[in-house]
């Protein structure tokens, strides 16, 4: 085109013509850009990597990647939220999904999980009404991305099943501090299955390599208003940096006289099995090391479907897991368009494909040869593919009786158990911050008979969870509403479902935020920086603006922020470094003075050097063992600290 600028018209000011076909085009494409975004899951980000086999199990799956320690799987993963639209924020107290695509041999292998190991519902047939009750409300349209609302209390109150589920996302664990520090589980149970056919059950695990962490609920509120896209942010800027996160891959391996034994049915997705009865086996590791080149191409467009397994994976009979094997396709077709979705990039699988599926929409693959149908009498390439019965994919054989009924199994019954399990298992402050959650969440209901039916639901978990809320919420604690089975007191507590007892031994892929000013301690500042560089940790710098500024000492300094664009609620650590001067000014700014409360109040360490103290006594903060005093000998002292991630000691007026 000779000018991509204007529209050809008819005289300087007069109307555009119809012949303009190149305007006609442009807007054509512009004005079908967009695909129906996902209904669930929608906000996600997406990055590439590898799988490696560290730990060959051929004894117990023929599944390509764990042929043979060292081998490597090229994958893609994409995390997300699930309630909001892709507008939403990051940070929003949400499930996190957790979907791997692998690149197989032998086809494409997805396994679609989350971040929590268990589910809100048993039966795929309450998707729909769980979908609905968590999103906006329909009347009103919002509010967005939040459970914190009527409808879905409604729904869950009414729904003893979902009450574990709900323990987990009033956790921490729905709102982590990046997509690198938190776990991610298959929820479901699975087959492994060997080269003789051999089957034995499996859920899947991976395990964050630098430590779980999460961010306090105040934080989140803060990030989602200072950075929505904090999480898409931290995993783009961590891989550009060549701080690849990794992921160890674990199962749980266990077998049907284990199944038949164990309290709970392992086919009811409501339910965990604690690592402490079946030992997490490491057998690969997750590297992501590229960023996705277009987030449309990409991030949007990939399609994962739990239905997509490879020779050596099977199913069990879920009844959730089985109503995702038949939802997924239809929800592709929907978004994508074409039946022909695989034949995208980002979904092709890396093996060659044969088939006799043809032309629909989009088809873009060569389809060659004579025949399109099976069986023939060809010959040669004109006959086309055939089934491989050797190596082909096999569905376990087994047998399956019973009458025809809509039912719910008995052994799916127990719905306060483990709820109750989790609740003991966690820290004091993972306690508190439960409690606090579900205050806050149940508060926003309008409705009261919902927070008291909620309530008669906790008093089944425990009775110090139930009169928390109940104390939160202002309300009395009701009579315990009637359980299908009389809930265990006797399951042990499991140290894997805390996040505090499963946190980073060092400071490495966090980041410390160093306040500083013109005339600043430069031998202090280049301490700091050394120091938490060296140790694998990012340094960035704020300022009272964004230009360069000199430090004491000479060393010219362009800071990476200026104070009223970052809060110390985007650092894990931060440093007070000012210059006495720099201190004065800092005190009489609100941004400055923020900067400072908020990490104290949300009990990160803390440094400061001696002429920042007008900055601290502005702010309000008293000093405590979480808020060295820093000189350039005292930093690897701080240092050290840091890997704690929070001061937990420091009590925090609400």
């Amino acid at each position: 085109m000779s000018d991509d600028q204007n529209s050809l018209r008819a005289g300087e000011r007069g109307p555009t013509l119809l012949e303009d076909f190149a305007m006609r085009e442009k807007i054509f494409h512009f004005d079908h850009e967009r695909i129906p975004e996902r209904v669930v899951h929608a906000r996600g980000y997406g990055a590439h990597g590898y799988l490696e086999c560290v730990d060959p199990v051929t004894d117990l799956t023929r599944a390509a990647p764990f042929a043979r320690k060292g081998k490597r799987t090229e994958a893609f993963v994409r995390f997300s939220t699930v309630a909001g639209n892709l507008g939403s924020p990051d940070l929003a107290r949400d499930v996190r999904g957790f979907a791997v695509k692998l690149y197989t041999e032998e086809g494409n292998w997805d396994l679609v999980g989350n971040n929590i190991p268990v589910f809100f519902i048993q039966d795929a047939m309450k998707f729909p009404d769980l979908v609905h009750a968590v999103k906006e409300e329909q009347d009103r349209g919002w509010p967005q991305a939040q459970s914190a609302h009527d409808t879905f209390w409604d729904f869950i109150s009414l729904m003893p099943e979902s009450t574990h589920m709900t323990l987990w996302q009033m956790s921490d664990r729905t709102i982590p501090r990046s997509f690198r520090f938190m776990e991610g589980f298959g929820v479901h149970t699975f087959r492994f299955v060997n080269a003789d056919g051999e089957s034995t059950f499996v859920k899947f695990h991976w395990k964050p390599r630098q430590g779980m962490q999460s961010v306090v609920w105040n934080e989140a509120v803060k990030i989602n208003g200072a950075d929505p896209d904090f999480h898409r942010r931290d995993l783009y800027a961590a891989i550009e940096a060549g701080d690849f996160p990794q992921w160890d891959l674990g199962v749980q391996v266990f077998d049907e006289a284990f199944a038949e034994e164990f309290e709970f049915d392992v086919l009811d997705a409501t339910k965990l099995i604690p690592e402490e009865q079946v030992p997490v086996r490491v057998i690969a590791r997750l590297t992501l090391d590229r960023v996705a080149s277009n987030v449309f191409a990409e991030t949007e467009q990939v399609a994962f479907m739990t239905q997509n397994v490879v020779p050596g994976i099977d199913f069990s009979d879920d009844p959730l897991l089985q109503g995702r094997n038949f939802s997924y396709l239809d929800t592709q077709l929907k978004r994508l368009g074409s039946t022909n979705f695989t034949q995208i990039p980002i979904n092709a699988p890396r093996c060659p494909v044969a088939h006799f599926q043809r032309d629909g929409h989009m088809q873009m693959s060569r389809q060659e040869g004579r025949a399109n149908y099976e069986p023939n009498s060809l010959g040669g390439d004109e006959r086309g593919p055939r089934a491989d019965v050797d190596n082909g994919y096999t569905s376990v054989p087994r047998e399956e009786a019973g009458q025809v009924r809509r039912v719910r199994s008995e052994t799916f019954a127990d719905h306060y158990s483990q709820a109750r399990q989790f609740w003991i298992s966690q820290t004091d402050v993972e306690q508190q911050h439960i409690v606090a959650a579900y205050g806050f969440e149940l508060g926003k209901c309008e409705d009261p008979a919902i927070r008291t039916r909620m309530l008669g639901n906790l008093r089944n978990v425990h009775e110090d969870l139930a009169q928390g809320v109940a104390d939160e919420l202002g309300m009395p604690l009701p009579e315990a509403n009637p359980a299908a089975i009389e809930p265990r007191t006797d399951l042990p507590e499991s140290a894997a479902l805390s996040i505090l007892r499963n946190g980073p031994d060092s400071f490495a892929g966090r980041k410390l935020g160093v306040l500083v000013t013109a005339g600043s301690d430069g031998a202090l500042v280049k301490a700091i920086e050394d120091a938490f560089t060296g140790a694998g940790a990012l340094v960035e710098y704020v300022a009272p603006a964004a230009g360069p500024l000199k430090l004491k000492g000479g060393r010219k300094l362009v800071p990476d922020h200026a104070v009223v664009g970052a809060p110390s609620v985007l650092f894990d650590a931060v440093a007070v470094v000012p210059s006495a001067e720099g201190a004065q000014e800092l005190a009489g700014r609100k941004t400055a003075r923020d900067f400072v409360d908020d990490a104290f109040a949300h009990q990160k360490f803390l440094a400061w050097s001696a002429d920042a103290q007008p900055l601290l006594d502005a702010a309000g903060v008293t000093p405590d063992d979480g808020c060295p005093e820093l000189t350039a000998g005292t930093v690897a002292g701080f240092l050290a600290q840091c890997a704690a991630l929070r001061h937990w000691e420091r009590p925090v007026q609400d």
